[in-house]
């Protein structure tokens, strides 16, 4: 069991929490990045619409990034797993797995979420690969291909909406009924886009690229890519545990500093803003400098 003092600790190693980091080991601060080395986006072969880096895949922007942030000799890493987290007066301490304890003045977390996988066949084989969340990541490679969405009522809608933009060649599987309304449902006949309500079977696939989606009625429909928005909870336990106040969608609610509703704790990446690496490598620089500041303000 080892236990150790730093200016910050960072609970996760990807985007966010490397970017916290570099801004934290530039302002000469002791800090302790936490890392259990499984990212959510581990399964995605590329990456897309983050300048200097499009086409990458995950591991080689943040095999490159860590190895940039390793170079501040301020900055340790810990591989593990945060499991409890106590604030006190002067800090936090951390608790991993492990049983390794460590405290610091500030805390930032960068522990993103965890998406819940429908029990469907196929489906987690696929995920990240051909079936993706976000147009702005994803949708260029597949544009003008015969695509589906995943999705009942206003989601499923908002996703047609959205993803029309890069193909018209598209099908809103709703899995079930389809919750829509009578403009909904006349707004995507306009637009000569099925709703097909059947529910589905399994995704039928090579290699997690999406060769049918295949329905109950054991019909079957060729789709290149399948868009849809899975629900998710938090991938940490500690932010709620430490009574972070959270947004109904479920995200860590921060202010424009990456300030949670706990003092002297931050959060940046997927766990409070949009799945967008650019995004979280923001939101990750924007937490680290704020992090300084308030060591500043509190010192000076």
């Amino acid at each position: 069991m080892t236990n150790h003092t730093f200016d910050v600790i960072i609970l996760g190693g990807s985007y966010a929490g490397l970017s916290a980091a570099m801004a934290l080991g530039r302002s000469l601060r002791n800090v302790l990045v936490i890392d259990g080395g499984k990212p959510c986006n581990r399964q995605t072969p590329h990456s897309h619409n983050f300048i200097t880096q499009d086409g990458n895949t995950p591991k080689q922007i943040s095999t490159l990034a860590k190895a940039q942030v390793e170079k501040y000799d301020t900055v340790k890493f810990h591989t593990g797993f945060a499991k409890n987290g106590r604030k006190y007066l002067d800090g936090f301490e951390i608790e991993t797995l492990e049983g390794d304890r460590f405290m610091a003045k500030k805390l930032i977390f960068a522990t993103g979420i965890k998406d819940i996988i429908p029990d469907m066949k196929g489906f987690a084989a696929c995920w990240g690969i051909s079936i993706i969340h976000c147009p702005y990541c994803h949708g260029y490679e597949v544009s003008n291909e015969k695509t589906g969405i995943m999705g009942k009522g206003d989601a499923g809608f908002h996703y047609a909406k959205l993803i029309s933009n890069w193909t018209k060649d598209l099908s809103l599987f709703t899995n079930g009924p389809s919750t829509l309304t009578v403009e909904q449902l006349a707004k995507l006949e306009k637009n000569n886009i099925p709703v097909i309500e059947t529910e589905i079977a399994e995704i039928q696939h090579h290699l997690g690229n999406i060769e049918n989606v295949v329905l109950k009625d054991h019909t079957k429909h060729s789709v290149k890519a399948l868009y849809t928005g899975p629900p998710f909870v938090q991938h940490s336990d500690i932010p709620k545990e430490l009574g972070c106040e959270m947004t109904e969608h479920g995200l860590i609610k921060v202010d424009s500093s990456q300030k949670t509703s706990i003092e002297g704790a931050f959060a940046c990446g997927d766990n409070c803003s949009m799945r967008a690496i650019s995004y979280a490598v923001a939101s990750g620089t924007m937490a680290g400098g704020a992090a300084n500041f308030e060591l500043i303000e509190e010192s000076f």
